[in-house]
């Protein structure tokens, strides 16, 4: 196992190692004329954006003092982000490249060309005598092949320069938008969902769904609050926080989370764990959130007026013997009810499928959160975002309402999500 982790991380350094030295290239040596200060300074820009991101994420993982943690949590993880766009935007240049190069030779070459003219005659030269007519006709000289313009350094750095500048304000312009989408608030989306077994006098019940708020050096308590701000602008029946509220201990972030405590639902706040929270600290958080007025799930069951309500422990959970027990959750139910569960992590819909759940509410995957990470959320879960069937269960799986790393969203906007369920007897 060992030998397989550290190939595994020599790999991951060869990868990295490989792409930034192509930035600095492309970035730095070929927008340059020559060794120099720019260059020095482009390859300490690299160094020192990746030393802040391996700052960043090793603090949060070591409980290093929190005052450390947000200072490197800013540069360190906007990193992260800008190095992945500065990656794509450049490798998307590549293409531009020869055309930028053609375009000007080709121009050169039509301002090159000299019509074929008389040499001049010297003054005091008399003019040669033209041959008789009656002589053979001379074989002409041949002509030596037009000479063809040099290469043009200049016209090459003019390139490098006009795709690097461009690459760049696409990968700055491409996380700062995404980075003020995560800021300003996740919006709220409404999807309604029919359930066979709920009764009529359910028809509409409002369930606020929110997961992945992941509050930490980054988003602290304001961020908090607007989610508490957007959940009960919705006015909901019952809210459920499915997992990945935090990232970092309560004593660092306890103050950070207290807003939860004016989460306002006739028929209270439900949470259960996600796979961040036993990185965390899962039983000081399960006691925080519970003292915050939430009422954890762990494994557990409530029997509300019209459906089942249960929620299980997080995959992650396993590692300290807190793993997910359906069978304690839905073991002794009443089958002839609908049942709602709360699961952090989408694969978790199998074992729903086999304990006959009617619907199951997750998080995880943050829609994939930076763009093509929704083709590795897509391969590792069998739903990124949105509502789909497995057999005669629904799983609705929300996009998160915050983001972890990179405070940034890129084609997986945030989301709360209102799901209002729908009696198939109205």
């Amino acid at each position: 196992m060992i030998i397989v982790f550290l190939l595994a991380a020599l790999l991951v350094l060869a990868v990295l190692g490989t792409a930034n030295l192509y930035l600095w290239r492309r970035l730095v040596r070929d927008t340059t004329r020559g060794p120099g200060p720019v260059r020095r300074a482009g390859a300490l820009v690299l160094a020192a954006g990746w030393a802040s991101a391996v700052g960043a994420l090793v603090a949060e993982r070591t409980g290093a003092p929190f005052l450390l943690q947000r200072v490197l949590a800013w540069p360190g993880f906007l990193w992260l982000a800008l190095s992945l766009y500065l990656l794509l935007a450049v490798l998307a240049g590549e293409a531009l490249r020869p055309l930028l190069r053609r375009l000007p030779a080709r121009q050169a070459r039509t301002a090159g060309a000299v019509l074929p003219s008389a040499a001049p005659v010297p003054a005091g030269v008399p003019p040669r005598e033209s041959a008789p007519r009656e002589s053979a006709p001379r074989e002409p000289a041949p002509q030596p092949p037009p000479p063809q313009p040099p290469a043009d350094p200049t016209r090459r750095l003019f390139v490098s320069r006009v795709v690097a500048g461009t690459a760049a304000a696409a990968a700055v312009g491409t996380v700062g938008y995404g980075t003020y989408g995560v800021l300003r608030g996740p919006s709220v989306k409404r999807v309604t969902v029919p359930l066979a077994k709920l009764p009529r006098a359910a028809h509409g019940y409002r369930i606020a769904v929110v997961s992945d708020i992941h509050l930490s050096p980054v988003l602290g308590r304001g961020f908090a609050q607007k989610v508490v701000d957007t959940i009960n602008a919705t006015r909901p029946d019952l809210i459920a926080v499915v997992g990945d509220l935090v990232d970092g201990s309560v004593k660092d972030l306890g103050p950070a989370a207290a807003p939860l405590t004016q989460l306002t639902a006739r028929h209270g706040s439900f949470f259960v764990t996600g796979n961040h929270e036993y990185f965390s600290g899962a039983e000081q958080w399960v006691e925080e959130v519970r003292r915050l007025g939430l009422r954890p799930l762990e494994n557990a069951r409530t029997e509300l007026p019209w459906f089942d309500l249960a929620g299980v422990n997080d995959v992650q959970g396993e590692s300290e013997g807190h793993g997910p027990d359906f069978a304690r959750a839905l073991g002794d139910r009443d089958t002839a009810r609908a049942c709602v569960l709360l699961a952090h992590q989408p694969v978790q819909i199998h074992e729903a499928v086999r304990h006959g759940v009617d619907l199951q509410l997750s998080g995880h995957t943050h829609g994939g959160q930076l763009w093509p990470g929704s083709l590795i959320a897509r391969a590792a879960n069998p739903t990124v975002a949105g509502l789909e069937r497995y057999g005669d269960t629904q799983l609705y799986v929300s996009r998160g309402a915050g983001a972890w790393g990179p405070p940034t969203r890129v084609g997986a906007p945030s989301d709360i999500t209102v799901i209002e369920l729908a009696s198939r007897r109205a």
